[in-house]
């Protein structure tokens, strides 16, 4: 079982995620809510360069869209408000980059987000307990992440210029198996 997720919410990958429901693949959008407002190319430094040149792919989407996204299947996930690197934020600004998106995110939907995706797939224990004290069942990290634990459930990250032996190493059946026995804690997880 493969299930692909995408942050950022960004309008290029609406297709992508239509596809993928056509042939039964289940996703996430993990969403930044400040954009969702008002959907602007993703400003932030290590996007700069791209985000000028592409600002097209790299605009992302706003609630209509999302609820659209949320009506056909598609889980839509938090991704803070403005998608900063949260192990570098006050302990107030840390609450309200992740609490407030997920009941943003459920007033605008009208259903529960019970996930977060870590920007840049940064965290640490302190960002981690901010995680489940904003009520999430459960975050998503890059790199470092454990199956064992909800709140730092491990991510495969696939970029665009990640092509060649690397894109064919994060989409092998062993990374498949990875995500399978991931997805089956998830599921043991919320019973």
């Amino acid at each position: 079982m493969l299930h692909v997720t995408f942050d950022d919410a960004f309008r290029s990958i609406g297709s992508v995620v239509e596809r993928l429901r056509e042939i039964g693949v289940p996703s996430t959008v993990f969403a930044c809510t400040d954009y969702a407002d008002r959907p602007r190319p993703l400003t932030v430094d290590e996007l700069a360069a791209d985000a000028e040149r592409h600002p097209r792919e790299l605009t992302t989407m706003g609630w209509d869209e999302l609820r659209a996204l949320a009506a056909d299947g598609t889980e839509i996930g938090a991704h803070t408000r403005s998608h900063p690197h949260l192990r570098s934020l006050s302990d107030d600004e840390l609450r309200a980059e992740m609490a407030e998106p997920r009941q943003r995110i459920e007033d605008e939907l009208g259903r529960p987000c019970p996930l977060f995706a870590y920007p840049y797939g940064e965290h640490d224990e302190r960002v981690r307990l901010a995680a489940r004290a904003a009520g999430y069942e459960a975050a998503f990290a890059l790199g470092d992440g454990n199956w064992s634990d909800a709140f730092r459930l491990r991510r495969v990250g696939i970029y665009s210029p990640g092509t060649g032996a690397a894109f064919r190493l994060k989409t092998s059946p062993r990374a498949e198996r990875a995500i399978a026995t991931a997805l089956e804690a998830g599921r043991r997880l919320r019973r």
